[in-house]
C-alpha cells in the first residue's frame, strides 16, 4: 500500500472537520440519499428546516472541501453529494484496520460500484 503523504492527511483531517458538524452532517446523509440526482437548495432548506444564508454557508464549507458539487440549472443551484471524495476518504480511514491487525475483516466493507 501506497504510504499517505502529509498534505493528504491534512486534506482528509479538512474534510472531516468540515462534516464535523451536526447541519453539515445532515446536509450530506441527505444528499447522499438523493445521490446521484443530488437536490436544490430549496428542497434541501425544507427537508432540514436550515435558514437560507446558514444553509448557504453550510454548503459552501462542503463544497470548498470537495465533499458536495454544485451546478446550476438556470435560476437553481443542484448540490450532489461527491461520491468519488468520500470513498477517497473512507478508504483512507479503514486502510489500517484492514491490512495491518484485521481489525474489521476486509469483506464486511462495503464498496461503491461504479
Amino acid at each position: 500500500m501506497a504510504k499517505t503523504s502529509v498534505a493528504q492527511v491534512a486534506r482528509y483531517a479538512d474534510m472531516l472537520s468540515a462534516m464535523g458538524t451536526e447541519p453539515r452532517l445532515r446536509i450530506m446523509r441527505l444528499l447522499l440519499s438523493a445521490h446521484p440526482e443530488g437536490m436544490v437548495v430549496g428542497e434541501i432548506q425544507t427537508e432540514l428546516g436550515i435558514a437560507g444564508s446558514t444553509l448557504s454557508h453550510h454548503l459552501d464549507k462542503l463544497k470548498n472541501e470537495d465533499l458536495v458539487t454544485m451546478r446550476r440549472e438556470g435560476t437553481f443551484l443542484r448540490y450532489a453529494a461527491n461520491a468519488e471524495s468520500l470513498q477517497e476518504l473512507l478508504t483512507f480511514l479503514y486502510a489500517e484496520c484492514c491490512t495491518r491487525n484485521r481489525a474489521i475483516a476486509p469483506e464486511t466493507i462495503v464498496q461503491l460500484r461504479k
